[in-house]
């Protein structure tokens, strides 16, 4: 595949340029990295869901604020998942809120939420969300990532308003719910987070988001990249992610 580059760049906050990639440039730097390299999805989660948490306890405007994750049931979820058992093994209090019932998550998210069933942790009641993530310092939003298709529907929709109306500082795991990670657009609600943390490399979408944007490092190699000709330099540089800005 060919990297469509040069519309969308982004620079770190040390000067390094980054391109920008498409949600189906994404998918294949995803395919890559586990088919060809053998990277696991739960490794890549870990490493997101552990940055995540970071990031969490950094907005966090007391120390015994709550922060509620919003999960779906994809990549994203599991990420979010991950970061409310590592905010958990740091001591923050955490409200865990799905779009759907556990037993309809599957795959790595599945795994990720026995893992936090197991040390004790329930999902909120659909009757109490609202009023739990009303309380929350921070909300998370790890319901869509990338993998947005048309217009956002029932409970997540339902979630990404309560987010909105919750009065926490909103932070988002790789794309705001609810916007295209390629385009920008925003064909339903959305998210309107204060900081993004994408992951791997930014995506064209992010260019107009409001707040910050971070990206982190979830040890996809770089020469991942190089087989897919897209030009990316070493820029994490001892961190596990970065600031950025739009430059192009």
């Amino acid at each position: 595949m060919e990297h469509q580059g040069g519309a969308v760049s982004f620079r770190t906050d040390d000067g390094i340029e980054l391109p920008a990639v498409t949600t189906e440039e994404m998918r294949e730097v995803d395919r890559v990295a586990m088919d060809e390299f053998g990277l696991g999805v739960l490794q890549m989660m870990e490493n997101a869901g552990r940055t995540l948490a970071m990031h969490a306890i950094e907005m966090l405007s007391e120390s015994t604020g709550r922060v509620a994750v919003l999960a779906g049931p994809g990549g994203n979820g599991g990420g979010g998942l991950s970061c409310a058992r590592h905010l958990l093994n740091h001591g923050v209090g955490v409200d865990l809120m799905l779009d759907r019932p556990p037993s309809r998550l599957a795959g790595a998210a599945a795994e990720q939420f026995h893992i936090l069933s197991e040390s004790g942790v329930r999902p909120v009641p659909d009757d109490d969300v609202t009023r739990v993530a009303g309380g929350a310092s921070v909300v998370i939003d790890a319901l869509i990532g990338y993998g947005l298709e048309g217009v956002p529907r029932g409970r997540v929709a339902e979630l990404i308003e309560i987010a909105s109306l919750s009065g926490g500082r909103i932070l988002s795991l790789d794309v705001p719910s609810g916007g295209n990670a390629t385009t920008g657009d925003t064909p339903g609600a959305v998210i309107h987070p204060e900081r993004t943390l994408t992951l791997a490399l930014p995506k064209t979408g992010l260019a107009c988001i409001p707040g910050e944007l971070y990206v982190a490092d979830i040890g996809i190699p770089l020469a991942v990249y190089e087989r897919l000709s897209i030009a990316v330099q070493p820029f994490f540089r001892g961190r596990y992610s970065v600031r950025v800005s739009r430059t192009g």
